[in-house]
């Protein structure tokens, strides 16, 4: 009975993995201090960003966005036509490019250093999102 138990558990958690996995495929990812064009296949009229201390958008043209990412965290973009219809309504994780990155941690304290070619720290967001901002960095890595 005990094993049969602990395969149903199994089971329920390889679900919830699967589910969470697709939860992040609707995501719209790009890096703090880099910017994402996106291209539409319809005009857009209005930009609509959820935390603009997040990310902001940029309109190019008319079908063209550009995503910039400007601290840690999330947020969400929606898109609206001249009618009103959402073209677009997904999710932004802003996260650290963490291809040439290095962590020190000293005690409760932690710094990130960009390696490219040179190490430099990474600038800390500052003020009452510096918090939040330091909590979203470890998940935004553990999703990718």
């Amino acid at each position: 009975m005990k094993l049969f138990a602990a395969g149903i558990v199994s089971l329920v958690m390889a679900s919830g993995a699967a589910m969470a996995a697709d939860k992040n495929d609707d995501l719209i990812r790009v890096f703090m201090n880099h910017a994402r064009v996106l291209k539409l296949d319809r005009a857009v009229a209005k930009v609509i960003i959820g935390n603009s201390d997040v990310a902001d958008a940029t309109v190019a043209d008319s079908k063209t966005i550009v995503l910039t990412g400007r601290s840690f965290g999330t947020t969400n973009l929606v898109l609206l036509d001249s009618t009103g219809n959402a073209i677009l309504d997904e999710r932004v994780l802003v996260s650290i490019d963490e291809g040439n990155t290095v962590r020190v941690f000293r005690q409760t304290d932690r710094s990130v250093y960009s390696c490219t070619p040179n190490c430099e720290k990474n600038s800390v967001p500052t003020g009452s999102n510096a918090g939040a901002a330091a909590a979203a960095t470890p998940s935004a890595s553990m999703a990718q």
